[in-house]
């Protein structure tokens, strides 16, 4: 394997394990000549399918865009990279045990936000904000008040019935 700091070709492996339940190695490598280390997967070769976007077309699928799409919701947040990687990997096996040729993006990134929901909040509404694309701060707050189950008029009621019984007392 190259080193990615000073393109060796020639690296050794420092330590192999399992991972991603038994889908995956893990190999921590080091460089022959800088000393670095980095670390490589080796997997299985998936059943590729597209996945159709929102304007028709369609692309392969990446997982390297869901990912991306995951750390980026759960920055400066206290989730570790190996339980990122575990979500996307999760979310890629149930869409290869599909078995279908073609997956609406729409539909992937629902289940990237069913998935973010139980790992985190605020991951969650951060990446609904993008893939939603929230038009105003009202759609935003539809969706924190739709999140903890609390409907903003159901609030406003209760808060102004409660005023004015007070008032007509006083």
């Amino acid at each position: 394997m190259k080193c990615p700091f000073c393109e060796n070709p020639d690296t050794k492996v420092i330590d192999s394990r399992p991972t991603d339940e038994g889908q995956a190695i893990r190999r921590r490598r080091e460089c022959e000549v800088c000393g670095k280390r980095f670390t490589t997967y080796e997997k299985v070769e998936e059943v590729f399918f597209m996945v159709v976007k929102r304007d028709g077309r369609r692309e392969s699928f990446d997982r390297s865009k869901v990912l991306n799409g995951v750390i980026r919701a759960c920055e400066k947040r206290p989730i570790s990279m190996d339980v990122m990687e575990d979500l996307v990997s999760d979310i890629e096996r149930g869409l290869n045990n599909m078995m279908e040729k073609e997956i609406s993006s729409s539909f992937i990134g629902e289940i990237v936000m069913d998935k973010l929901k139980e790992l985190d909040e605020v991951a969650y509404v951060r990446f609904a904000s993008v893939y939603r694309q929230f038009k105003d701060v009202n759609t935003f707050v539809a969706e924190i008040e739709k999140l903890l189950g609390s409907p903003a008029e159901e609030s406003k009621q209760a808060s102004s019935g409660g005023k004015a019984g007070k008032n007509g007392k006083h």
